[in-house]
């Protein structure tokens, strides 16, 4: 292997002849930070100051769009007929572009127009974020009450109970509405989505880790941390954004560009509503686009700054060695945040194609490095899941709106796992916690966190009774609830507009089921209240009110979100630490790889496999499907208690695997520093880095 695989070096310079001769004549010509380009152009874009307020502004709008989709998950399942499995799919399709052209940016790395490059990344998200809205605006105009007619409002009389003689029975949508056309229209609709979730990754590829290397390419030394930790303090924020946005957009109806005439006759709390979820995406794209702009402007190469700050912010600084975007050790230089991006700058495309399988093949062989991986693949499958499902799950869990679900996750969750990365890194830096300690407050984070996920298994409350679809057991059905109540009513076996009956806790499909036939509109403080009478089904005939049942542990949503939080700041405690033993444990040459190795492992094996794999779960507990011609489409009832034990039993899973590693570690780390104890000859230090490679460690490191 060449001597210059391995971490850039400490002070990067300019390039020199042999690298200027590669560039193009007009790269060459405009981009040179002398006198002469500072006339042609505005001095703000040779500030690297300004660079790093742009490129701010740009990762943050950037995961806000690439988080919105799993704000509002549940939204387009209702909207377009998605199991869960397929939408935790369509949420793992942001990894698939990323991880396929990450090699590509770790061979190209310096040789390209980096801001450039990174303004034609943000376009191609902005894009893409466009292409995501496109589903709404090819569709037709959502029908929460597929039972109308065309020529009568929805939730009209067609769901009430209308004999044989008053009245020809409705139809089943399933015979009206599933034409070659509507099919295909929503197999491509379908098809849109996940071209623009692929191409959201893609965009995606090269801002991160070029505009980075940028910012270490030409800021001070000294500044650089500084400027990270600017960059990554608002970066975090994205996420959160994400969730608030969704929150936002999905109190708006969802075709509120095109509303029926009348309006419509449905509250959020309904489970028929669907939000404006393509809004958030309008948004975000704009966002995009115009963070992407100042790219075009900035030069290839600048001027590499000279003056150091002269104040200090210790807590940023902490957050930009501690951040996972930064991808990096509190004791490692910044410049190593991105090993795939700056591995090899000098080799040829063949050069790169040999070396990288011999590096990989001995970074997977170092025992530490293995373990760390996969205890980080537990904790990214367990936030994958929780980011992807969380919201859904509180809506069906607790009877909150979706709105609500994505306020509790954007002000809650996020918040402390932020808190707990500082946290972290605040104690490795304060307490120069060595590989040892640092195994320890790994295994303690993730102890408190597994036990923060017990009490979660007991907060919830069973399914309630819905006629003719759930009974929970011990249970048994009234006489109200035979089927003898609805015989004249010739109910449409796939129509859903619930109704409850609340002083027996019982839901039913529609008015139909529950034997109505009258509905009544009451208007109260500027909203209208939907009822429904004469209903043969119900004890006193009723009335009862349109929508669901609200769950009776409602008051629980609080307290589980608050274990939820808790357990995240506890499991982002170990983000820090566990990123010093990667970086102790593998030889010199090999560190900025072995972070870029472990970031492709955890998208392999923990970002993409995870979102299906609790929504395959998820799918497994539903009690009753909608279908749509002839295919199972979205799951509008699921067994509660079921749901909870596999969702919450997922997490503990993860969690127990993460623990596991951790006290792997810290038992081979406790038998390697016995070993060196024993030890004759040692050199000074060796033994606060007893993970530390060397040539004459290589004997160890394979015994181990």
């Amino acid at each position: 292997m060449g001597p210059r695989i391995g971490p850039v070096v400490t002070e990067p310079q300019m390039p020199d002849k042999d690298t200027k001769a590669v560039m193009g004549t007009e790269d060459s010509a405009g981009d040179k930070a002398g006198p002469d380009s500072r006339d042609l152009r505005p001095s703000v874009f040779h500030s690297i100051k300004f660079f790093v307020l742009c490129h701010s502004l740009l990762q943050l709008a950037q995961l806000m769009i690439s988080g919105y989709l799993k704000s509002s998950i549940s939204t387009v399942e209702k909207r377009f007929g998605l199991s869960s499995q397929t939408s935790g799919l369509l949420a793992a399709f942001n990894e698939v572009g990323n991880t396929v052209l990450i090699v590509f940016v770790s061979y190209f790395g310096s040789r390209v127009h980096r801001p450039r490059l990174i303004g034609c990344g943000a376009i191609l998200v902005a894009l893409a974020g466009l292409l995501m809205t496109l589903p709404h605006f090819i569709s037709e105009p959502y029908h929460y009450d597929r039972t109308s007619p065309g020529d009568l409002p929805q939730d009209s009389e067609a769901s009430l109970c209308l004999t044989t003689t008053s009245g020809p029975a409705p139809t089943p949508s399933n015979g009206s509405s599933c034409s070659s056309s509507s099919e295909a229209q929503h197999l491509t609709a379908v098809g849109i989505m996940f071209l623009a979730q692929t191409l959201l990754g893609v965009g995606g590829v090269p801002i991160q880790p070029f505009g980075i290397s940028y910012i270490d390419d030409f800021a001070h030394d000294n500044n650089s941390p500084l400027y990270l930790g600017f960059l990554f303090a608002v970066t975090m924020m994205g996420p959160g954004m994400a969730y608030g946005l969704g929150g936002l957009m999905l109190r708006l109806y969802v075709d509120i560009d095109r509303m029926p005439e009348g309006g419509i006759n449905l509250t959020s709390k309904d489970p028929r509503w669907v939000g404006a979820w393509w809004l958030g995406f309008l948004i975000s794209a704009v966002a995009v686009a115009l963070a992407a702009t100042p790219y075009f402007f900035f030069p290839r190469e600048m001027a590499k700054e000279k003056d150091e700050l002269h104040f200090r912010r210790r807590v940023l600084a902490i957050v930009s060695k501690g951040e996972d975007s930064a991808e990096q050790s509190p004791e490692e230089s910044p410049k190593k945040q991105d090993g795939l991006a700056q591995i090899a700058p000098d080799l040829t495309m063949v050069q790169f194609i040999k070396v990288f399988p011999r590096v990989l093949l001995r970074t997977l062989r170092h025992p530490i490095f293995l373990l760390v991986v996969l205890s980080q693949v537990c904790v990214s499958s367990m936030v994958a899941g929780m980011a992807t499902f969380l919201p859904k799950f509180l809506e069906r869990q607790f009877s909150v709106t979706a709105s609500y679900a994505n306020m509790l996750l954007g002000c809650l969750s996020i918040p402390s796992a932020i808190v707990g990365i500082v946290v972290g890194g605040v104690l490795v830096k304060r307490l120069h916690l060595g590989p040892m300690r640092c195994s320890v407050l790994c295994l303690l984070g993730a102890l408190f966190c597994l036990l923060s996920t017990l009490p979660l298994f007991f907060m919830g409350c069973p399914t309630h009774q819905i006629a003719g679809v759930f009974h929970p057991p011990g249970s048994q059905p009234g006489p109200e609830l035979s089927a003898g109540c609805t015989e004249p009513c010739a109910c449409p076996p796939d129509d859903f507009n619930p109704v409850c009956d609340p002083s027996a806790r019982v839901e039913y499909l529609t008015p139909c089921h529950a034997g109505c036939t009258r509905r009544v509109v009451q208007e109260a403080l500027g909203r209208s209240q939907v009822f429904y009478t004469n209903c043969s089904c119900v004890a006193g005939g009723g009335p009862v009110p349109a929508g669901s049942c609200d769950s009776a542990c409602s008051h629980l949503v609080l307290p589980f979100m608050l274990l939820v939080s808790l357990g995240a700041a506890m499991a982002s405690v170990t983000h820090t630490p566990s990123f010093m033993l990667i970086l102790r444990g593998v030889k010199k040459e090999d560190k900025t790889l072995a972070v870029g190795i472990q970031f492709m492992l955890l998208r392999v094996l923990a970002w993409m496999p995870s979102p299906v794999i609790h929504g395959s779960a998820i799918d497994t507990t539903c009690v009753h499907w909608a279908w749509s011609c002839g295919r199972r489409a979205v799951c509008r009832y699921y067994d509660n208690d079921l749901l909870r034990t596999r969702f919450v039993g997922l997490q503990f899973f993860f969690k127990t695997g993460s623990l596991a590693c951790f006290a792997l570690i810290m038992a081979i780390l406790r038998q390697q520093g016995k070993e060196e104890g024993t030890k004759a000859v040692t050199r000074p230090g060796l033994q606060q880095q007893p993970l530390m490679s060397g040539p004459e460690k290589k004997p160890e490191e394979s015994r181990v």
